[in-house]
């Protein structure tokens, strides 16, 4: 018999007729506040149970169904939610993170489709191959996370905190980074053959200095108004995209072909290697 605890009070929130949690059947209970901190949840079932505030630092949820669990506010850091399965083409069925601490949890493969993981805390969580589509990191903190190939196709990540972020090969398309921090970002590619894609993204008054998107996709991409100083555009393609207001002082343009990009009233006297068409206008 094992018996879940209040993490405070020591209230038993549940009492579990097995010897472990490996697998156990926890579907639609109050565990709110409760105490697993370093359990083993692989394979557990925790579909639409209440885990707000829990302590789940540094527990094992490989495996784990968590679809319309709310975890809000819970402690999660160290976790190991490799493959967990949270996500849902429906939002009101995907996992809440909201306020969750994430801080340096591992989520790779993991399903968070449409999952509400706002205000969050997930510096330096793995998140690689992690399939992130729709979900929503509003104002979270993702710094120095590594998402290599992960999925965020319309993500909503609107001032959410990337600096130094590994994004290599990532799938960035319509996705909302409008005033995000993306300083010292690497957005390039891990492999040969591979890229980066952020096909209309949108990065308005965003700050990327010093960020790498070498040979990166980012057509139609708007950077409106966004701090651009020091990036790294080598090589990536850039049509379509609006640089309307930016800062691209000391960004590299080398092999950028900027025919059809929208460069009004961004400062180009100290960008580097810019070929502009000589039809340009009020370019500073």
């Amino acid at each position: 018999m094992i018996e879940i605890k209040h993490k405070e009070t020591g209230e038993v929130l549940a009492s579990i007729d097995a010897d472990n949690l490996v697998g156990a059947d926890l579907r639609d209970m109050r565990l709110d506040g409760a105490d697993l901190a370093g359990a083993d949840l692989s394979g557990a079932n925790l579909e639409f149970s209440d885990l707000v505030g829990a302590d789940l630092g540094g527990a094992t949820l490989v495996g784990a169904k968590l679809l319309s669990a709310h975890l809000n506010d819970a402690n999660l850091a160290g976790a190991d939610l490799t493959r967990v399965r949270g996500g849902s083409d429906r939002p009101a069925q995907a996992v809440v993170l909201s306020g969750a601490n994430l801080n340096g949890a591992t989520l790779t493969g993991a399903d968070l489709r449409n999952a509400e993981i706002r205000d969050a805390r997930l510096q330096q969580a793995d998140l690689s191959a992690a399939d992130l589509r729709g979900t929503d990191f509003s104002n979270s903190n993702l710094c120095h996370v590594s998402a290599g190939r992960a999925l965020f196709i319309k993500a909503n990540l609107r001032e959410a905190n990337l600096c130094g972020a590994d994004l290599r090969d990532c799938h960035l398309n319509d996705a909302n980074l409008v005033r995000a921090s993306l300083h010292d970002a690497d957005l390039t590619t891990a492999q040969p053959g591979g890229l980066t894609v952020a096909n209309l993204a949108n990065f308005e008054g965003a700050d990327l200095r010093n960020a790498r998107l070498t040979n990166a996709a980012v057509q139609d991409a708007n950077f409106r108004n966004a701090n651009l100083s020091g990036v790294d555009f080598s090589g990536a393609v850039l049509g379509g995209a609006i640089l309307r207001g930016a800062n691209v002082a000391g960004a590299d343009f080398k092999g950028v072909e900027l025919a059809s990009v929208t460069m009004e009233f961004a400062n180009f006297s100290k960008a580097l290697n810019a070929k502009i068409p000589s039809y340009k206008k009020n370019l500073r």
